[in-house]
């Protein structure tokens, strides 16, 4: 009878930190805090604007989904197409 061995059980936070550091290469980590916060900012801001795109469907005003006003009016940066998460 062959004697299966237990895998270690690896927590979220060691599993994510090891997958950073494959990502990061032989980039210096005091330089690569700057590009991790650049996507936490645009994650954030593409999901801000995601929102506000489907706020302005649900309103009725889907001829203006692309009218820069509409979201900067509510304090959303609009986001080019090129630019929003989701094409990443």
């Amino acid at each position: 009878m062959a004697v299966k061995a237990k895998a270690k059980e690896v927590s979220m936070e060691e599993a994510l930190w090891k997958s950073a550091d494959k990502l990061r290469g032989s980039v210096e980590p005091s330089e690569y805090k700057h590009v991790v916060l650049s996507l936490f900012f645009l994650k954030f801001a593409s999901d801000k604007f995601e929102a506000q795109r489907a706020r302005i469907i649900a309103d009725g005003m889907e001829k203006f989904v692309d009218n820069i006003a509409f979201y900067t009016k509510d304090n959303v940066f609009y986001l080019p197409q090129e630019s929003r998460c989701r094409n990443l």
